[in-house]
């Protein structure tokens, strides 16, 4: 496995490419003078556009078969995203006393799609969960991006997010699914110039277009803040550039990690960044528990391990820096956390299952040992007490006086003597 295979899809190599990154964004603004960074225009700029292509490929990775679960990712991103925020939000209230931790509950409470896209071929889920939890962490990226501008001006004192304040809620919903809407146009006039009917996939001027269509919908997205509206775009504006899209996520990613890095000058709340991230890895297996509590065993308890943060959370945290200055101090050392209980328990789970499923017959084996058992006691009549049967042996008549002897001829079964 080479290096660059290890770091992208391995949880520790993502983490500990994530750090030394984030160590060396940590290195620059100790060496150099960056003034207050996160008060400029074209740092709240790129934030933008760094969440509006995080959410975009969150949404652009969900299977088409996330559409038979379409009721349980629902209560996932709505019912799961709050009850997630509110226990989090709790418990960093009770520990801090800030009202301003909702947020923080907020910027860690989704659980990140790159992460989850990577363990899809190595985890024992079932194919629906894996469609399940990938459609889950995919959803919630755009839900909780909205809650933390929404829920800004309750939190800071009255200070206004970007976008709007909550007065001018449906405005902004409105404008997201007219943004939406144009896309879905726009989108559908793009794919009438598709030369491979056989394939149905676009040709490559058709992806070249539809690129750079999708560019600018992306600034425009960040530069009014319309992250639903992009969100939305990746159902369904797909132009088959998976591969590059996939290397432009992880870029935006780290480029979103060294940032956070130089914002780690000020220093690090380590104590109540991991209250943090141990509060949000329990609040997802609380969330999953209720929502997947019809699922099997096996696929319930990965639901219930699978929180891990990544870009969406590291990109909040960004956003948040200008107006709550202790954001990346707290939320850095939690998604930290986070990650490593991720790692640890599924780590130990998987180790668990293994010497069970090793040491202990399946319920098919143990059902046909008890029916192999049973058909020997019983037998085909239905006897419950048998003799052993003997060895194959020639059939003899009832014993008289003489000797029998087989005779190879039809005509004389027997010779008596």
């Amino acid at each position: 496995m080479s290096v660059l295979t290890w770091i992208g899809k391995t949880a520790i190599g993502r983490l500990t490419a994530s750090l030394m990154v984030a160590a060396a964004g940590l290195a620059v603004a100790t060496g150099v003078d960056s003034g207050d960074i996160g008060a400029s225009s074209p740092y709240m700029w790129g934030v933008s556009v760094l969440l509006a292509l995080g959410l975009y490929g969150s949404a652009s990775g969900i299977p088409r078969s996330a559409v038979t679960d379409l009721r349980l990712v629902l209560a996932a991103v709505t019912v799961g995203v709050l009850l997630k925020t509110a226990l989090i939000a709790g418990v960093m209230y009770l520990v801090s006393g800030d009202r301003a931790a909702v947020l923080l509950g907020v910027a860690v409470a989704q659980i990140d799609p790159l992460s989850v896209a990577a363990i899809r071929g190595r985890s024992r889920m079932s194919p629906r969960a894996k469609s399940l939890l990938l459609a889950w962490a995919s959803f919630d990226d755009p839900v909780t991006a909205l809650l933390t501008v929404y829920l800004m001006m309750f939190a800071l004192d009255g200070d206004v997010a970007p976008g709007g304040g909550i007065d001018s809620w449906a405005l902004g919903l409105l404008m997201n699914l007219l943004f939406a809407a144009v896309a879905w146009v726009v989108w559908t006039l793009v794919r009438r110039g598709r030369n491979r009917p056989a394939t149905r996939e676009p040709s490559p001027t058709v992806q070249i277009v539809a690129a750079a269509v999708l560019v600018g919908l992306m600034f425009f997205a960040a530069w009014q803040f319309l992250m639903l509206g992009i969100a939305l775009i990746g159902l369904f504006f797909r132009p088959g550039l998976d591969a590059w899209m996939e290397k432009a996520i992880d870029a935006a990613y780290f480029l979103a990690t060294f940032a956070l890095g130089m914002l780690l000058a000020g220093g690090v709340d380590l104590k109540l960044g991991v209250v943090l991230g141990a509060a949000a890895f329990a609040a997802q297996i609380v969330a999953a528990l209720l929502i997947a509590r019809r699922l099997p065993t096996r696929d319930r308890v990965h639901l219930a391990l699978a929180q891990q943060n990544g870009i969406t959370a590291v990109i909040l945290a960004l956003l948040l820096a200008p107006r709550l200055p202790y954001a990346v101090s707290v939320v850095a050392p939690a998604i930290l956390t986070v990650n490593v209980l991720n790692i640890v328990s599924n780590a130990v789970w998987d180790r668990w299952e293994s010497a069970r499923t090793r040491f202990r017959p399946t319920f098919a084996e143990a059902l046909e040992n008890v029916e192999t058992v049973e058909s020997g006691e019983a037998g085909e009549t239905g006897e419950t007490h048998r003799q052993p049967a003997e060895p194959d042996r020639p059939h003899r008549p009832p014993s008289r006086k003489g000797t029998w002897s087989p005779v190879s001829s039809p005509a004389d079964m027997t010779t008596w003597t």
